[in-house]
């Protein structure tokens, strides 16, 4: 059984979300423990490696009725979701730690080729007002490389503590995302639909400027031409495969 906390550097799972938290504000410690975890999952980045983990040792059942979605339910709901009209836009509100998310995000990348999906074709936004489990979520969507936006709230009455960017700078579905967190500003707020209760977090911008693949983005879904001599290849006919 992989052991979260020996992973974090903790002795007592009460100190996860707030080790969690600060190490996220290092870029170089969180991406050294990206690795560790990815090693310690097998690279299987297709679940929630915390459902359980929170579950047994976060969730406030008793006052917050914090329980997570089974993972049968999170693919069920995706799929119905994930309609032919799917603009790439993803919302999920008391989003926990992301499990539905994480569904959500490898539903999308598993439509395309490998060698052709780009992260920027997808934005995924979460919601959620548990102090505890933000930074798991933070954590969940900073090592598949997503491309998202996450709101710290009460998803009835829009108070907000903090909002944090999340992008893949270099729109490569192999590299980590970077962290912002968004200015406590009037616009910010509007735009997110939210009115800010308290300054929570400290300012943090690790993408400067426009990455170019925003300025000049490759149309959602484009097939490219290594792709279809793969596929021709092999002999897959892309109508087919939906590619």
């Amino acid at each position: 059984m992989i052991n979260i906390n020996e992973l974090l550097g903790i002795d007592d799972s009460y100190k996860a979300p707030a080790r969690l938290m600060s190490v996220l504000y290092d870029k170089p410690a969180r991406e050294r423990l990206f690795k560790s975890f990815l090693e310690a999952f097998n690279y299987d980045v297709s679940y929630d490696w915390f459902h359980e983990y929170f579950e047994d040792e976060h969730a406030d059942r008793r006052k917050k009725k914090q329980d997570f979605t089974p993972q049968d339910v999170n693919e069920l709901i995706t799929q119905l979701a994930g309609t032919d009209d799917y603009n790439g836009l993803h919302y999920e509100p008391c989003a926990g730690t992301g499990g539905m998310t994480i569904t959500a995000w490898n539903r999308d990348r598993m439509k395309h080729s490998p060698f052709d999906y780009k992260p920027s074709w997808y934005v995924y936004h979460c919601e959620e007002l548990s102090d505890r489990a933000l930074p798991f979520l933070l954590f969940n969507t900073l090592i598949r490389g997503m491309n998202a936006i996450i709101v710290h709230c009460n998803v009835l009455s829009r108070k907000a503590y903090g909002a944090f960017f999340i992008q893949n700078d270099y729109d490569d579905h192999l590299k980590f995302s970077s962290l912002n967190v968004l200015p406590y500003t009037e616009q910010v707020a509007k735009e997110l639909g939210v009115t800010w209760a308290e300054q929570r977090y400290k300012p943090l911008v690790e993408t400067p400027g426009i990455p170019a693949h925003v300025l000049n983005p490759t149309p959602r879904g484009e097939v490219s031409d290594f792709t279809k001599a793969v596929y021709a290849i092999a002999g897959v006919n892309f109508a087919a495969n939906d590619l």
